[in-house]
Formats: structure tokens, C-alpha cells, sequence
């Protein structure tokens, strides 16, 4: 199910006919343009006027005036995006669709793919689909403006975080203006600091005493001397919304003078006075209008019509005299289609909504029947969400129950709608939810998602107990209303079942559940068919039969293609390729790929989602094959399509890449940074974790020496060579026998060599019984060099020759060339001896004299003469530093805490390796950092 964008809140406001010139703030606005990037907050109450002074500025920026000569000088932008935001844009992947649609309005051509993404069943991480979209950004030649009007309504920490990393990365083209009530979440001091800065305050937007007179009396038609003015503006603060509502109520006044001497007390009171006297004001209609209609988010005729019951007409007659009559109403389009009710007008009219219910309207239901209408119109013209937000908001849980479970058949397919889902459940009372088995499952299947087990196996009991025949059926009344999805609710839990046991290891419940789906479940259901088929061959692949995995999988491609999901069917894709690596058959995985990539690009979308990893797995390929150039190039693309058309994994995945990337150039710290990078974006999934960071990351420490480090993780994980061997801890047995090498290079004690032989041995069979010929060249490439650091010259080349049969069909290269000088020699006496394929061994042999494959492989406690990078701040402190400034003087200087402070000290001095402010500033001296 896609999320429909409304247009409406993409619209700029058109500015109002009459309105107060406010050049002084343009101007500062103007100025504030002059940074690049450029940050504009306007953050002030409500009723300050910072809608209408934003609309006034964009409106000054139309490139069909004439140009001053400030505008030539600065080049000003006049290309402007807006977007309103409204509390439902605390959905990350909502705000996200709407902040790429806004940009469409400007830029048509951006983001294309990236919304469609958004739009996906499987919607890419949001770090992922803003990097994409800054890199489009980068590439547009013309500057561009940014709104974000209503901020103060994003309560959403995500959102927050996903606006920060979107500031971090400002292109040079971009401006962000940001409106709101209060200070975002945001790290504005940063900003500040930096100068990137430009704020409006709510003492910026308070009329002068010429802006009060100017709108009293020229806007609002009053006649009011000077000392009037003054009085009320004094009164009010300048204030605009307190000046507008007194205009209002002074209309008609007699005694404006005597009105302006009891205009006193707070904002609060003064406003609540002024509502009185403009209601009073009002016919009884307009009245029963405006506070029956304050119920909704954004108005339209039909709408209002169906919530106040009354001829089709009356609506948009009624809305144009409320414009007319400047009684707090915003046009939200040209059209003059939808409007919206100012923030804080509405608060109010919806307040006097609850204290003025009339006797007869509380029988009828009071201001929940206004809801429930609303609802209704909602749901008859395809806004599912604005409908069950009213129903909520009339409490009729019944109702939002029923609109919650037609619903979840649609959404089960579509994950971009989970977030959605999940608050709508969370929103209904949970005795109501046990009471409908289907929405129980529903609700299983959000917490899934979101890796939350405990309590998806809790709803799954709750709808399980429906369907039991014995008395531990629950008492009470059973409800359904998707009859549809009640008769298939058996194999939907089985499914569920199976999720959840295979997240959790178990093989042998996963297979039970999965097999029990599948025999209630018809044939025409493809879907279904496909996830069972996905799931039974995660499970054969953990426990290592991959061929039977491999049968699964492709019959999940298949079905799951003739359900119409073909971004599930990449995802199928890339474990296949992934089983036939770990199989030795790179030829086969390249193929794979390949073909999937040129079906994808032929069909366009929505095949397009998953290509970003069909892209990132032919790298993986081509650096095994050493072919970093290629490997580049398919990694830059993967990189450059990733936001919009990779799979939610794809992050991670593309994070192990360039970790090992970074190996292969001897950068081993940044090799490390990568994987902590790939550590935090890891989730628990049915997919078996079969290579995990920890063990990639114990194999960095091995080559850099750390073998305390290495030796801490073998502990960890208890680690033993007498151990059991599995598929699932291949892996880690393969890096213990790495660890063990490395221990008799350091200590010369014969018992860990020995240890390590035996326990590669028994890999090595496991391996081979089980097809895994991936696995058994690096086995083999280990037994090799165990062998050869012990003295074993003649048995070292016979498992090197042996690698090297199973190898050269395929194209393996790295796996040799990174283990370094030990096997660049025993390669070189093959050679001479003219065992082994030639060909093969000459392509090596010529791979370790490329400048980038030479790996830092001797066992020995060193540090990388150049160190990890140093972020822009911490240079900045670096600098400071260097000056003599103390960390309190830092501290003052960059606006920034104490302990924040300390903190950049410490990573400065860990990434110089100084144990002193002195030692650090003369350690960046000889790299030239100062």
C-alpha cells in the first residue's frame, strides 16, 4: 500500500492581499542566504507571524520583479521548496517521502527513484535514502530553498536525527529554513558556532510601532490615534495575533479608547477575551462552523458539509466569507481547495467546542459524533489513516478496530506502512485487540518487524487461543471482520512461528511451522508461498545443507515474482549468490546477479528496489577476482542508487565491503571503523549471520598483532579446537585457527601449531561433506601456512596446490593474496617446480606486486604511521590546543561543555597516540596537521 502525498501541504502560502511590508526581516533573511550552506531557524509562539513573513519573503524572491541590486550582487535563490508539516510526519518514512516531494517541486528530476523506494514494502534505512539524496542534490547547478514550516510538531527523535545528518551535510546549492514554535531538537549550537546560523527570534518578529500602526489601521481599516496604538501595542507586545484579534473585536467599537485601557492581562486571558467578542460577533452559523469543523487538520467543503451535515454548497460559500472576513483561515492551495485553521485559533475554538456541547449534542454524542462523521468521510475517499485518527478521537474503538483489520491484509505486504500500523494498535485498547484474532496476528507481525520478539509471541498466543478447540478458548465474544484473512489466519501464524524460531536458531520448529503453512495455504497464494519457500531455505541454509537451501530459495524467486514483489525477489537473489560463494561457485554467483541486474533494468519500476545490492554483491565478486577498478565502479553505483533501491540491509552489507576495502589498501583502523560502523546497523533477522563482524574484526586484530585483543574475543565466544563443529560457527573456528597461528609465530610453543592443524583437518572434512568448496580453499590456504611457519615445506605446497585446483576455475585471487609474503613464496616455488596451473599462479604472483594488495601480515604490536582521520572538530579543538588555550577557554570559545571538550581530547590523543596535550600537538606537526 503506497502513502498518498497530499498536496496540499507542498504548496507555498500565497501571500495575503493585505498584508504589513516587513523589509527589515527580508533583509535579514536575505543576508542570512550568504551562508553556504545556510541554516534560517524562525522560532517563535504561536500567532508571531512567521508563516506569513516566510510566504512574504519567497514572494520577494520571484525572479518576474525586478531584481535590486542586493539580488544581483548576492544571487539570491529563487527556486523554493515548502513543506507544512503536520504531527502524521513523525513517521520517519513519511516525513521522508514528503520531504523529497516537496523537493520535486522544484527540482523535478530528483529523487525519482528514492520516492519510490520510500514507497516500497521494504524501504531502505533513512541514513541511506538521505545520502542519496544529498548526492542528487550535489549535482544540481542552481541554488535552492528549503522550508520546513511547523517544526514544532515533530516530536519524533528519528525525524530529528534524519534532519540533523541532513544539516551535517548541507550541499553548497541548498538553504534550510526552519519554522517553529519552539527550538527543535536539533543541535543548533553546533550551528551557531560554526556561523552557519541565521535566527529570527520572537523579539525579530514583533511589530514595530510603525508595523502596528501600518496593520491597525491600514489592514484592519481602524482609525486609531498614535497613542492608541502605542497603548495596545504596549499592551500586546507587539504581538501580532493579539493585535489582529483586538482589530477584530474593536470592529464595530464605539469606545476604542476605553476597549484599549481594559485590554490587559496575559496573552492567555486576553485571547480567551477577544475569542469571546469575535464569536459573539459572528452569526449563530458561522459560529456552529467554525467550532464543529476545529476537529479537523486540514478543511475542505465536502468535508466540512459531512461533518456538519448540510447541502452540498454550503461548505465552500462558508470558507470563502471566513477568508474573506480574515477570521484565522489558510488557504493551503491556489485553488482555494483546502484550507487550514491557524495553530492556535483552532486550540481555541476546539476548547470552546468541549466546554459550549449543548444538551441535545451530548445525547447525540457530543463532539465524538463530529469525529465519527469526519471518519466516515475519511474512509469513502481513500484516507485510511485520517479516518482511524478519528475514530480514536471519538473513541469509538470499534470502529477504528474494524478500519485497523480491512486494513492489514494490504499493509502486511508493504512494510513501509508498519510504522503505521504499529501506532494504530498501540492506540486501541488491548482487550479489544484479544478479541480479534486477526488483528492479534497483525500485531505480531509489526512487532517482528521492529525486532520485537517477547512481545509478537504474546499477541500470537492471543489469537492462537481463538483457534483452539479445548476450554483454554477464551470466554467472550470472538470478533472478525476480514473473513478473508481469518480463514488463512492459521498458516499466517505458522509463518509467524517460523519467523520467530528461526531469529532465535531453531532450525527444527522453523521447519515444523513452515511445513504447517503451507498445507492450508492455496495454491493462487503466491505471496504467502513465497515468504514459506524464503523461510524453509533460511533454515536448510543455517543448518548447511545449501544445496536444499539453494532449492528453497529458488522456488521463493519464482513465486514470489508471480505475486508481483519482485524487491522480495532480489532479496531471494542475494542469498542464492551469498550460498554459492560460501559453495566456491563465484562463476555461478556472477551470473546470478548479472542476469537479476539486466531484468531489473529492463522492467524499470518498481523492479528497481534491490538493485543497489545486486550492484554491491558484483563488487564483492570483483574484488575477490581482483578487479578493484570494476569493483569500484559497481560499488560506486551501489552507493549512488543504495537510498532509493537497496534492500534494508544494505547499509550493513556495504559497510563489511568497504571494511574490506580498506584491508586490502593496509588501512586497518579504517578497516575496524567500518565494521563498528557494521555492528551498529546489524538486526536480528531469519538470515543466518554466517561471517559476524566480531570474527571479521578478530582477524583485523590478528594481522595488526593485537593478539591480547584477538584472544579476549576467543574467550568470549568459548572458543575451543575441541569443539563441535557446525556450519553456523564455521567461521569462528576458522579465525580460532588464524588466532592460534599467530600465537606460535609470537611464542615458538609447538602445542598451538599443532592445535591448529588439527582443528583445520577437521574443517577441512566438514567442509568437504558438506559442498562448501568456498570454504575449504581458505581452509586448505591455512593448512598451507601453518605448514610452512613450522619448517613443513613439502606438505605446505600440497595443500596449496589443492586450493589452488579448487580455486582457479573460479578466479580466486584475494582470498591467496591477502595472506601475504608466506604464500607469495611457496606460489613462487610451485611455480618453479611447474606444479599447479601456471596460468593461475602467474595472475597471483602478479596481484602481489600491485601496490594496493600489500598487507600488513606480520604478527607484530605496530601502529599505522598515518592515523585514523580526524574530524573537523577535533582539528578545530587540535588547534586550540596548539594555541595554549585551556579546556575551559575551548570550552567558552566553541560553545561547547566542558566534558565535551575532555572528550575530543581524549579521541585526539588515541588517534596520535599521545598520552599528552604537549606529545599530541607534536605528533600532528609531523604529520602536518598543524
Amino acid at each position: 500500500m503506497s502513502t498518498p502525498v497530499l498536496a496540499t501541504k507542498l504548496y507555498i502560502p500565497p501571500p495575503r492581499q493585505k498584508a504589513v511590508s516587513r523589509p527589515r526581516l527580508v533583509e535579514r533573511l536575505n543576508a542570512g542566504l550568504q551562508h553556504t550552506p545556510g541554516i534560517l531557524l524562525i522560532s517563535a509562539s504561536a500567532g508571531s507571524g512567521k508563516t506569513t513573513l516566510v510566504s512574504e519573503w519567497v514572494n520577494s524572491l520571484n525572479p518576474s520583479k525586478k531584481t535590486s541590486a542586493i539580488d544581483r550582487k548576492s544571487k539570491i535563490p529563487n527556486q523554493v521548496a515548502w513543506l507544512s508539516l503536520d504531527e502524521g510526519d513523525n513517521d520517519p518514512t513519511r516525513f521522508l517521502i514528503y520531504l523529497v516531494s516537496a523537493m520535486q517541486t522544484v527540482l523535478p528530476e530528483i529523487g525519482m527513484e528514492l520516492l519510490a523506494a520510500l514507497q516500497s514494502p521494504q524501504p531502505p534505512p533513512l541514513e541511506t535514502i538521505l545520502t542519496a539524496l544529498l548526492n542528487e542534490i550535489s549535482t544540481f547547478p542552481d541554488d535552492f530553498i528549503l522550508i520546513l514550516d511547523d517544526y514544532h510538531v515533530i516530536e519524533s527523535k528519528p525525524v530529528d536525527q534524519a534532519l540533523t545528518f541532513l544539516m551535517e551535510h548541507l550541499p553548497l546549492r541548498m538553504h534550510l529554513v526552519i519554522a517553529t514554535r519552539e527550538d527543535p531538537q536539533l543541535p543548533l549550537a553546533r550551528y551557531r558556532a560554526r556561523g552557519q546560523l541565521t535566527e529570527l527570534r520572537v523579539s525579530d518578529l514583533r511589530f514595530t510601532s510603525a508595523e502596528a500602526a501600518e496593520f491597525l489601521n491600514q489592514v484592519m481599516g481602524l482609525h486609531l490615534s498614535a497613542e492608541d496604538i502605542t497603548a495596545l501595542e504596549n499592551r500586546t507586545e507587539g504581538w501580532i495575533a493579539g493585535l489582529q484579534l483586538a482589530a477584530l473585536a474593536m470592529q464595530g467599537q464605539k469606545d476604542t479608547v476605553g476597549f484599549i485601557k481594559s485590554f490587559t492581562g496575559s496573552h492567555r486571558f486576553v485571547l480567551d477575551y477577544l475569542m469571546e467578542e469575535v464569536l459573539q460577533r459572528q452569526p449563530e452559523t458561522i459560529q456552529t462552523f467554525l467550532l464543529r469543523t476545529s476537529i479537523l487538520e486540514r478543511l475542505c467543503a465536502s468535508l466540512c458539509e459531512a461533518v456538519l451535515c448540510t447541502p452540498s454548497g454550503s461548505g465552500q460559500e462558508t470558507l470563502n466569507y471566513l477568508e474573506s472576513a480574515n477570521l484565522f483561515i489558510v488557504p493551503l492551495d491556489n485553488e482555494r481547495h483546502w484550507y487550514r485553521y491557524h495553530r492556535l485559533f483552532d486550540d481555541l475554538l476546539q476548547q470552546r467546542l468541549r466546554q459550549g456541547t449543548t444538551v441535545m449534542e451530548s445525547k447525540e454524542g457530543g463532539v465524538a459524533v463530529y469525529h465519527v462523521r469526519a471518519s466516515t468521510w475519511f474512509e469513502e475517499n481513500g484516507f485510511e489513516n485520517e479516518s482511524f485518527q478519528h475514530a480514536i478521537a471519538a473513541r469509538d474503538f470499534e470502529r477504528a478496530a474494524r478500519l485497523a483489520e480491512t486494513s492489514w491484509s494490504a499493509m502486511f505486504r508493504s512494510t513501509i506502512q508498519n510504522t503505521t500500523f504499529l501506532g494504530w494498535m498501540k492506540a486501541l485498547p488491548d482487550e479489544l485487540i484479544r478479541a480479534r484474532p486477526v488483528l492479534s496476528v497483525g500485531y505480531a507481525w509489526a512487532l517482528l518487524d521492529v525486532g520485537e520478539m517477547e512481545a509478537a509471541e504474546t499477541r500470537l498466543q492471543d489469537a492462537e487461543r481463538w483457534l483452539e478447540t479445548t476450554e483454554s478458548k477464551p470466554s467472550g465474544k470472538m470478533t472478525v471482520v476480514d473473513e478473508d484473512a481469518f480463514r488463512s489466519l492459521s498458516s499466517t501464524i505458522s509463518f509467524a512461528r517460523a519467523f520467530l524460531s528461526l531469529a532465535f536458531g531453531d532450525v527444527a520448529s522453523t521447519l515444523k511451522h513452515a511445513r504447517q503453512g503451507l498445507a492450508s495455504l492455496p495454491e493462487a497464494d503466491h505471496f504467502q508461498r513465497a515468504s514459506a519457500a524464503a523461510l524453509l531455505g533460511a533454515a536448510f541454509w543455517r543448518s548447511g545443507e545449501l544445496e536444499t537451501a539453494c532449492n528453497y530459495m529458488t522456488e521463493g524467486v519464482a513465486e514470489i515474482y508471480k505475486a508481483g514483489n519482485p524487491d522480495f525477489a532480489i532479496t531471494g537473489i542475494v542469498g542464492l549468490a551469498d550460498i554459492r560463494m560460501t559453495q566456491g561457485r563465484l562463476c555461478e554467483a556472477v551470473r546470478l546477479y548479472e542476469r537479476t541486474l539486466q531484468t531489473t533494468l529492463e522492467h524499470g519500476e518498481p523492479w528497481l528496489q534491490g538493485t543497489a545490492d545486486l550492484y554491491l554483491g558484483l563488487g564483492m565478486l570483483s574484488i575477490e577476482r581482483n578487479d578493484l577498478d570494476t569493483a569500484e565502479q559497481h560499488l560506486h553505483k551501489c552507493e549512488e542508487l543504495g537510498a532509493q533501491a537497496g534492500l534494508p540491509d544494505w547499509k550493513y552489507r556495504l559497510a563489511i565491503v568497504q571494511a574490506k576495502f580498506n584491508e586490502i589498501r593496509g588501512n586497518l583502523d579504517g578497516s575496524l571503523n567500518r565494521l563498528q560502523e557494521a555492528e551498529q546497523l546489524y538486526y536480528r533477522s531469519p538470515l543466518p549471520d554466517v561471517r559476524p563482524v566480531s570474527a571479521l574484526r578478530t582477524r583485523i586484530w590478528v594481522r595488526q598483532g593485537r593478539l591480547n585483543e584477538a584472544l579476549g574475543w576467543v574467550r568470549e565466544k568459548g572458543l575451543s579446537v575441541d569443539d563441535d563443529l557446525s556450519f553456523m560457527r564455521e567461521f569462528e573456528h576458522v579465525t580460532l585457527a588464524r588466532v592460534l597461528i599467530a600465537e606460535f609465530k609470537l611464542e615458538h610453543a609447538n602445542h598451538y601449531i599443532l592445535e591448529s592443524l588439527e582443528l583445520l583437518e577437521r574443517l577441512l572434512d566438514a567442509a568437504e561433506s558438506g559442498g562448501r568448496a568456498g570454504s575449504m580453499i581458505e581452509i586448505l590456504i591455512l593448512q598451507a601456512l601453518a605448514h610452512h611457519t613450522r619448517g613443513h615445506g613439502t606438505i605446505a605446497l600440497a595443500s596449496l596446490e589443492r586450493a589452488l585446483s579448487l580455486a582457479e576455475p573460479e578466479g580466486y585471487i584475494r582470498t591467496f593474496v591477502d595472506e601475504g609474503e608466506p604464500i607469495r613464496e611457496l606460489l613462487t616455488k610451485l611455480k618453479a617446480q611447474g606444479t599447479g596451473t601456471k596460468t593461475h599462479i602467474e595472475k597471483l604472483l602478479t596481484a602481489f606486486s600491485q601496490p594496493a594488495t600489500i598487507p600488513q601480515s606480520e604478527i607484530e604490536n605496530q601502529k599505522s604511521e598515518i592515523p585514523e582521520s580526524l574530524s573537523p572538530r577535533e582539528l578545530e579543538v587540535l588547534r586550540l590546543i596548539a594555541q595554549g588555550l585551556s579546556n575551559d577557554e575551548i570550552s567558552k570559545r566553541l560553545f561547547l561543555s566542558l566534558s565535551t571538550v575532555k572528550g575530543h581530547n581524549l579521541k585526539i590523543f588515541g588517534k596520535l597516540g599521545a598520552k599528552s596535550r604537549t606529545e599530541a600537538v607534536a605528533r600532528a606537526r609531523e604529520l602536518g596537521l598543524l
